[in-house]
């Protein structure tokens, strides 16, 4: 049931302990079931109190490709993919040459048995279980499940090498199958029989081993899609309509989770919609109609979704229509790579449209920005009355990730200026509805059905006056559309505000957002140890803001981070401040993986001297 391959053996106690900060690898193939298993070792660590994230790198068929699992144990809390897994559990024939050449000397292989012709090296440790033969002890008569219980295996090597509680397995198991005994039994039987023969027949001789914490107490964990579709059932969502595409489809799912929990009457009566449309053009479609009627309304896509809904997109900043996109960004061109992660929509859905157009962009880079934001951007649609679109990204929506708590919205919805047929009978003067009368650049509005003579206007996407009257005149499309630049210029007042944190002395800047995050943070504290302090402004929002000049301006150069190849906000930022676009310098990298601090660092060292 399984062999042990240990060649020129070292003692353990020849090698100091690696505790808590190491990362491993499950290395399987698509469809096979393996996600259970991950999953239960993420979600065991994470209740042992020990720092811990996933990253799913699965490829874009339904099954047999090799996916990889990667999970990193952080006693300090660092979350980035690390360039290098000590640990890989090798379950996958297709690939299981090239993985383990990519071990470095020291690490840890746990493998398959059933594997025939078993690479082997002599530098590191090896580890061999049956996955049949234990898939056995889960009783189970469905061939397909028997397949899936073969992956617990490693879980229980894995437990027993690394000394992760079989409790805290058995709770995440309880967690993932909702406490249901025919899920959780047969494949704790596995686990635990697979950690019995681990432990009878393995020698450890590797210094990887985990010890419980209490740095996850009163932490949650989640995708970025799922804080991101209960933040907008939060911020007042009424409807709902989309079209599926990975990576963007588990936020809708989640939506459906969640709305007939927190948006029924107390007879069971619905007071949301969610519809799936025949395609995404017909999805943001119902979207500006429903916005158009008052209804707090949105969709999810990514990138070749929002391609199709590019018309749409210009006719919501026009017409003057709030609507809301989630754009889980994945990589292209064409359909290039669907299920890898990148930041390459951002300067198409910046001028998303045609003529002269600008929207504004949100940028959130962990879970509470994906809940928080559910809210911002109805209020942002609603106060700007245009189109906003959240760009998230594949590694954020739909890996795990740990959080606080999210804060329950304490302020009212912001519906912006929204007339009733009491406002209307009272004003002095004529409303029009592209009137600027405030000198903001945003108009009052009416929503259809208000009781009043006056209420009722064209929304046209055309040529129209402040009245709504349908124009061609020179004058008139000029006035209007540098109202639009006026309303634009007043959105940089109301996004979010970048987030900056210092380090003494630095004069060198860095600027990133989303989920670069994580790996900025960590090559900043690696910087500063070896003479590199950097200050860092991660962006949330566009349009920018002045603080943004300022930060600029305060720096010799600033590096501007992200997955995209041509530096697509480095390019925005150098057009929104020419007077300093030389002090911007372009670090872009796109292979699909998320950044690693490594990266950061290397790409650095490029233009400045440390240590």
């Amino acid at each position: 049931m399984g062999t042990l391959v240990t060649e020129k053996p070292q003692s353990p106690a020849e090698r100091p302990p690696v505790v808590n900060d190491f990362s491993f690898v499950a290395a399987t193939a698509n469809g096979t079931g393996s996600q259970t298993a991950n999953i239960t070792l993420l979600r065991a660590l994470f209740k042992m109190g020990i720092p811990v994230h996933g990253k799913n790198i699965f490829p874009s068929n339904i099954q047999g490709l090799p996916t990889w699992y990667h999970i990193r144990v952080s006693k300090d809390g660092y979350v980035a993919r690390p360039s290098q897994a000590e640990i890989l559990i090798a379950f996958n024939v297709a690939s299981v040459h090239e993985d383990i050449k990519e071990l470095p000397a020291g690490g840890v292989c746990i493998y398959n048995s059933d594997i025939k012709g078993m690479p082997t090296r002599d530098d590191i440790s090896m580890y061999g279980i049956s996955g049949r033969e234990f898939a056995k002890y889960s009783e189970l008569k469905d061939p397909k499940l028997l397949s899936y219980a073969a992956n617990m295996s490693y879980v229980g090597v894995l437990a027993q090498l690394l000394d992760i509680q079989l409790e805290a397995i058995e709770e995440a198991l309880n967690h993932q199958f909702k406490g249901k005994a025919k899920a959780v039994i047969p494949n704790m039987n596995v686990v635990k029989a697979a950690y019995n023969y681990s432990l009878a027949n393995f020698q450890k001789t590797d210094p990887y081993q985990v010890e419980p914490m209490d740095k996850t107490n009163g932490l949650i964990m989640l995708t970025g899609n799922e804080a991101a579709g209960l933040g907008a059932v939060f911020g007042g969502a009424s409807f709902v309509a989309w079209y599926p595409i990975t990576p963007s489809t588990s936020l809708v799912d989640a939506m459906n989770d969640y709305l007939p929990k927190f948006r029924s009457e107390a007879d069971g009566k619905k007071t949301y919609a969610v519809v799936q449309a025949e395609d995404e053009l017909a999805a943001i479609g119902m979207v500006l109609g429903a916005g158009w009627m008052g209804a707090r309304a949105m969709t999810a896509t990514s990138g070749l979704g929002i391609s199709l809904m590019s018309e749409f997109a210009g006719m919501s900043y026009f017409a003057e229509i709030p609507a809301v996109i989630w754009n889980i960004q994945r990589i292209g061109p064409s359909t290039g790579l669907p299920t890898r992660t990148g930041q390459c929509d951002i300067t198409f859905a910046y001028y998303l449209g045609h003529g002269d157009t600008k929207n504004v962009l949100l940028f959130p880079s962990d879970l509470k920005e994906c809940f928080e934001f559910g809210s911002t951007a109805f209020d942002l649609a609603e106060s700007l009355q245009t189109l906003i679109l959240v760009m998230s990204d594949l590694d954020l929506g739909m890996n795990n990730w740990m959080s606080e708590p999210f804060d329950y919205p304490k302020e009212p919805l912001k519906r912006g200026k929204v007339l009733t047929a009491e406002d209307l009978s009272h004003r002095a003067n004529p409303w029009g509805r592209y009137l600027d009368e405030d000198g903001d650049g945003i108009p009052y509005r009416t929503l259809p059905g208000t009781d009043h003579p006056s209420a009722a206007y064209f929304a046209r996407g055309t040529g129209h006056d402040e009245y709504a009257k349908y124009s061609e005149k020179a004058d008139v499309w000029e006035r209007n559309m540098l109202r639009l630049k006026r309303k634009f210029d007043t959105a940089r007042k109301l996004v979010p505000k970048p987030v900056v944190t210092q380090q003494a002395g630095a004069k060198v800047g860095i600027i990133a957002y989303g989920t670069t995050k994580f790996a900025i943070d960590e090559a900043r504290d690696k910087l500063i140890k070896r003479g590199l302090p950097t200050n860092f402004m991660r962006l949330r929002a566009l349009p920018m803001d002045d603080e943004v000049k300022a930060f600029v301006a305060a720096h010799d150069k600033s590096y501007v981070i992200e997955l995209n190849r041509d530096g697509q906000a480095h390019g925005i930022l150098q057009q929104e401040m020419p007077e300093m676009a030389t002090k911007l310098i372009s670090l872009a990298h796109l292979d699909g993986m998320p950044l690693t601090a490594d990266w950061v660092i290397e790409a650095l060292a490029q233009h400045e001297s440390f240590e």
